[in-house]
Order: C-alpha cells, then sequence, then structure tokens
C-alpha cells in the first residue's frame, strides 16, 4: 500500500497546490528542486499547515498534511469527509467566513488572516498569520482554496 503522499491523485494535486500558491503570492511555498513525487512527500511533511477543500456548495476537505492532521486530531479519511466549516469555531458566523472565502476568491489570497479552529476532539487553538488562496489547475479552472499557517496557540 502506497503512502498518502505516493498516490498520483495527490501527486497532482500538490502540484496544483504549489503552482497556485506561487502564480498568486510570487514565493514558493516549498522548495521545488526534486521531482514531483519528491515534492509531494515534502509538502505531506512540511511542519506548517497545508490544508485544502474543494468547490461543493459546502465545501469539503480534499487535502491536508501531516501536521494538518496532527492539528486536528483526525485521520485523512475522516479529513476528507469533513466540511471545512466544521473545523470553525461556532463564535464565527457563518457570514464573516463566507466574506473571508469570498474576498481570497476574488483577490486570489489573503494574507494575515487570524481565526479559532476547533480539532475534532473539541480543543480550540487560534491561528495566526495565515494565508488562503485560491487553487487553479494549468489551465486556469477554479479547484478550491488552500490555506496555510505555521503560528497556533491552544486556547484553555
Amino acid at each position: 500500500m502506497s503512502e498518502i503522499w505516493q498516490k498520483p491523485e495527490i501527486i497532482d494535486w500538490t502540484q496544483n497546490l504549489l503552482n497556485s500558491y506561487e502564480k498568486l503570492l510570487k514565493k514558493a511555498l516549498i522548495a521545488r528542486k526534486s521531482d514531483l513525487e519528491e515534492q509531494a512527500k515534502t509538502l505531506f511533511f512540511a511542519p506548517f499547515v497545508v490544508a485544502s477543500h474543494g468547490i461543493e456548495k459546502d465545501p469539503i476537505f480534499n487535502y491536508g498534511n501531516q501536521t494538518t492532521l496532527d492539528l486536528w486530531e483526525i485521520s485523512w479519511e475522516n479529513l476528507l469527509k469533513t466540511p471545512s466549516r466544521k473545523t470553525v469555531k461556532d463564535n464565527l458566523s457563518e457570514a464573516e467566513r463566507a466574506k473571508m472565502l469570498l474576498q481570497a476568491k476574488e483577490k486570489g489570497f489573503i494574507d494575515h488572516y487570524q481565526g479559532i479552529r476547533i480539532t475534532s476532539k473539541g480543543k480550540l487553538f487560534k491561528i495566526n498569520n495565515a494565508i488562503v488562496w485560491n487553487i487553479t489547475n494549468h489551465q486556469g479552472t477554479y479547484l478550491g482554496q488552500a490555506a496555510t499557517f505555521s503560528e497556533w496557540e491552544f486556547l484553555s
């Protein structure tokens, strides 16, 4: 059985994530000197969160690296069944979240985002300086949104 990051669809998705990030933010998310599978492995084991969701009406996660899985205390299989809104603490209104996602969609990305999130086991944590960006393929087709951050703190 292959590792998550070795699956062809994850290697392809990793390229969409990395290419979109570079195009919008004019910098690389990770070093990209290696082959595509090695890039997928590097992103999957990066010491910062990278998570993404698709374009469903109620967007569902379609990627989360190992840091994401550990932070959210969730398995890969369960992450892929989770609407991204389920990881947002209730005190962030749906209207505020929708406004943030729309702003990212219109501009291409937002940075310095912060908010309260909740793990699958109910622990609250605050994220700081997150970047949310649109994911597109080589043809420019919109595929969803991703987020990355390396600053978080658990709340009591």
